[in-house]
């Protein structure tokens, strides 16, 4: 009796792979940043993952960024986070913050401050304006005109600016007998903390994964926060042993009870002079 043989199964087997097979990427979420020397810890680390795209803008910009969709997170100052109503919400506990007098935040005037009548205000900033206003109306009694200024230093014809940022150390006006640094005075008016700038997402998104990344990089930054202050002071303009100063003791990072009840004495503030 013949034996039949058995076909081989060959359409049944699966193909060789000659290749090496690719682990599924991670999706790439984009920051958007404080292009300061300020945010220098807050970021430390993240700009040499693959998965992340840094995003760098002046604070005012960044929420536009956020809205449009051109980031998943922001650096936003806190007055943008409220104009958004429900919109956004806060991501992670670090911030950018400080407990007394900030160095980046001033007002330069060639007349005492409870003089200022017109205020010529930095483009780059929204919170430090409204901080301004606040401080005005209840140190001075004074409503403030505020006008933008493009340009820095000022000209000549400008009693007082407000100036935010590394320009306040590299670019300061001259011929201002009068400065007013406004978180040293924010402190004697209140005794908290105060809070410029947080991160901040859209609240219909899940962001637990970038809150841990975040915060991660927070404690990684302010732990090597000096040399962050020795490799980048001299790129923003700083003189580094000010940066150092600027950025291990005068800043702090950190949403603790105590800046959450300074952000919530700034809004009452702001609503209650309806500023926003």
């Amino acid at each position: 009796m013949a034996v039949r043989r058995a076909a081989p199964i060959i359409a049944l087997m699966p193909a060789r792979s000659h290749g090496t097979i690719q682990p599924p990427r991670r999706r790439t979420s984009t920051l958007g940043v404080v292009s300061f020397l300020n945010a220098r810890p807050l970021v430390a680390g993240l700009d040499e993952r693959d998965d992340l795209t840094l995003l760098h803008a002046v604070p005012s910009a960044l929420p536009d960024l956020l809205h449009r969709g051109e980031v998943d997170v922001a650096l936003i100052p806190v007055v943008d986070l409220w104009r958004s109503g429900d919109r956004l919400s806060i991501v992670s506990d670090a911030c950018i913050a400080t407990d007394a007098e900030t160095l980046t935040v001033r007002v330069f005037s060639r007349v005492p401050p409870d003089r200022i009548e017109r205020l010529h205000v930095d483009t780059d900033s929204h919170t430090s304006v409204l901080l301004a206003q606040v401080l005005w109306r209840e140190m001075y009694g004074r409503t403030l005109d505020c006008r933008r200024v493009t340009s820095a230093p000022p000209t000549d014809d400008v009693d007082a600016v407000l100036l935010i940022g590394d320009k306040v150390v590299t670019q300061p006006p001259r011929g201002c007998g009068f400065e007013v640094d406004l978180t040293g005075a924010w402190r004697h008016l209140t005794g908290l903390p105060f809070v410029f700038a947080v991160w901040a997402g859209r609240a219909d998104r899940d962001h637990a994964a970038l809150a841990a990344e975040l915060s991660a990089a927070r404690d990684r930054g302010v732990a090597r926060a000096a040399q962050l202050a020795e490799r980048f002071g001299p790129e923003h303009g700083w003189p580094v042993s000010l940066a150092r100063r600027y950025l291990c003791e005068t800043l702090s990072y950190r949403l603790t009870p105590s800046h959450l009840a300074g952000m919530e004495r700034f809004r009452q503030f702001v609503r209650s002079r309806e500023l926003l």
